[in-house]
């Protein structure tokens, strides 16, 4: 309970504008960028100096998102996007081979972009709308982005940087410590989902844990010393509840702006607190380790020859399959 009550009421953020290094000669990709937590930290990495690429669901909103983070006092930093639409697979691989021609290297990677309560549907391929976006979405662009991350890591070694400063940070929530099922959910709600769609939500957020915990085993990843972690960026006045107005105005007492959750998904990407011995980790509001996971998550997180429940392993190999032809 004091951990789940630490999420709502955080303490203050550790790491902010006010107080952020000089981010010159560091590339940051920013997914979802155009508004809410993803324009926030788009917006105080653009003003330390950085090298930053949003992406955006269409030109008109790029182009704008782009022009307002001009227009802020700094202009130290440099600010490009691409255009693709996570509920569609096949935007993925052209976007991203895109951003790989304006830059060669990737420091961070935010997988920020996400849905909570969208009207019922599918994504084009016919996934539920939540689990298309915010997990096989985000997986795609990962696995796309790979090379970029790859060639940070590589440089970050001739500088004798410490193992770990190259990231991607994925976006979970309060809600998988609150409302994931005991044990993890089972594959049988991923294949044939439920029609409650604040479970449907959940389990995809606990499935961007999974993902992080499963990129951080891949052989790229654990032998180029690259840090692959997942964040929940706190209770936040965003338009991730625009399809959801009952929920806002219920919780709005408990929800803050939007910048909060870029300081923690800021903390996640640039602090030195935690390196690669923290692969595969949980970052709570408004940037701090999380000290106590649930138990039962955690077992499911390990394969089941490390005498866990192999729940993550199973969500990562569908997920594989969900998104292979695209790759």
């Amino acid at each position: 309970m004091g951990v789940t009550l630490s999420q709502v009421f955080p303490p203050r953020p550790a790491l902010t504008e006010a107080n952020l290094p000089s981010q010159q000669g560091k590339v940051f990709v920013v997914t979802g960028g155009t508004s809410g937590v993803g324009f926030e930290l788009a917006q105080i990495l653009y003003g330390a100096g950085g090298t930053v690429f949003i992406t955006a669901r269409s030109e008109a909103s790029l182009q704008t998102t782009i022009k307002s983070i001009k227009s802020s006092p700094s202009t130290n930093g440099s600010i490009d996007g691409v255009i693709l639409d996570l509920a569609d697979l096949t935007t993925v691989k052209p976007a991203v081979q895109h951003l790989l021609t304006k830059t060669s290297a990737i420091n961070v990677l935010f997988l920020n972009a996400g849905v909570s309560q969208p009207p019922v549907g599918t994504t084009a391929q016919g996934q539920e709308i939540r689990m298309g976006i915010n997990c096989l979405g985000g997986l795609l662009i990962a696995y796309l982005a790979l090379p970029g991350l790859v060639r940070a890591a590589e440089e970050a070694k001739t500088r004798n940087e410490d193992p770990g400063n190259v990231r991607i940070v994925w976006t979970s929530s309060l809600f998988v410590d609150v409302g994931a099922p005991k044990g993890g959910f089972k594959m049988e709600d991923i294949i044939d989902p439920p029609k409650d769609t604040i479970a449907t939500y959940n389990n995809s957020k606990l499935g961007n844990w999974y993902l992080a915990h499963h990129f951080s085993t891949l052989p790229q990843v654990r032998d180029n010393d690259i840090l692959s972690i997942t964040q929940n960026p706190g209770n936040l006045r965003s338009n991730l509840l625009r399809d959801a107005p009952w929920m806002f105005y219920i919780s709005y007492p408990l929800l803050y702006h939007s910048r909060y959750g870029a300081y923690t998904e800021l903390w996640a990407g640039i602090t030195n607190e935690i390196g690669i011995g923290d692969q595969g980790c949980y970052i709570l509001p408004w940037g701090r380790k999380h000290p106590a996971p649930r138990p039962d998550l955690l077992d499911s997180l390990k394969s089941k020859e490390e005498g866990g429940t192999g729940r993550a392993d199973e969500f990562a190999e569908w997920s594989e399959d969900q998104i292979r032809q695209f790759r």
